[in-house]
């Protein structure tokens, strides 16, 4: 069980539940949109435009819901990295076209569906981009009223979670958890991210179903124990004992992910540290061969894994030129 991006596996096991994502539509929507959105009909979909280079930076949700009485399409993009990104806009008309493509290609509709789009960040900058692609056109503002109706513009809804208050963040017990979390998970106070932990294992005792309790109590300390960096053994202790005493059945579960998470984070020391060693050495010996190694490829070979810079070392003697080695680091 290895989580190549807890953030993504959190988001999408707690907002990809139909109930979860309709609860936060209904206390987030702006009331103007929320009020011309059927959420009985909200229906979540398989497909994700998210590609490789950009998945440890965003996941993104469909949902199906009639919109005015219509067919249309709730888009979620979640960015979790710690800063926000300027490109956000165009990265939304991309994907909100490729929706409209399906459509158009498989199943051969005629008339586009509605799509809304909304993004979630909970960086550790608050969010300080303008939300409307126009903003990102230069002299788009300058331009005559008349002019502006042939160029493209639309405003996506944000929820940026950096500046929610605890009394901002309302909804049901698996919504605040979700948000909670999302927000407080890059402090680097670490009683306060331990406060907020603390507070949402009390939410679980809300549940009626306590199954659903220790299902997504699962779901939660798995996500906080791979993507909170900064808790130690001390730290895991503290919130298991706070488990066994308010939240008895999920402790077990809780015991065995720490052992899991532990074990994960003394196998990933060794081979950073193994990777470190090796990239010395190759940097060491393709200088004594080629003379001085221009900085950036020095940061791309301490970039590399161990598998790359083995192959790398147990050719050195069969490079003629720097340019054999940038073929295997690209």
């Amino acid at each position: 069980m290895k989580i190549q991006n807890p953030h993504d596996r959190f988001f999408r096991e707690s907002m990809g539940n139909v109930t979860t994502a309709k609860d936060f539509l209904t206390h987030y929507l702006p009331k103007n949109v929320l009020q011309i959105i059927d959420l009985n009909t909200l229906e979540p979909q398989k497909d994700s435009f998210i590609n490789q280079e950009l998945e440890e930076g965003f996941s993104d949700l469909l949902f199906k819901a009639d919109i005015s009485g219509k067919e249309g399409y709730l888009y979620f993009l979640f960015e979790h990295k710690s800063y926000p990104d300027k490109g956000i806009s165009l990265q939304l008309l991309k994907y909100m076209v490729e929706i409209w493509e399906a459509k158009i290609n498989k199943e051969e509709q005629q008339q586009l569906p509605i799509v809304i789009p909304l993004v979630i960040y909970h960086g550790k900058t608050s969010w300080s981009i303008p939300t409307s692609l126009g903003a990102n056109l230069n002299g788009y503002e300058e331009l005559p009223k008349d002019v502006k109706v042939h160029v493209p513009d639309f405003d996506y809804i944000i929820y940026d979670l950096s500046g929610f208050s605890d009394e901002e963040i309302k909804g049901k017990v698996q919504t605040r958890i979700l948000l909670t979390l999302l927000r407080d998970i890059f402090t680097k106070d670490i009683d306060e991210l331990i406060h907020s932990i603390l507070k949402c294992i009390h939410y679980l005792l809300e549940l009626e179903d306590k199954q659903t309790g220790i299902e997504f109590l699962e779901t939660m300390i798995r996500y906080v124990f791979s993507a909170a960096n900064n808790l130690t053994k001390r730290d895991m202790e503290v919130i298991i004992k706070e488990i066994e005493t308010t939240f008895p059945k999920g402790s077990e579960i809780t015991m065995t992910l720490a052992d899991i998470f532990r074990e994960e984070g003394i196998q990933k020391g060794i081979e950073i540290g193994e990777a470190n060693a090796l990239a010395k050495t190759a940097i060491k010996q393709l200088t004594a061969k080629f003379g001085c190694l221009p900085e950036e490829m020095k940061e791309d070979i301490k970039k590399l894994d161990v598998i790359t810079l083995e192959l790398i070392l147990s050719n050195i003697f069969n490079y003629t030129h720097l340019d054999d080695v940038k073929k295997i680091i690209s």
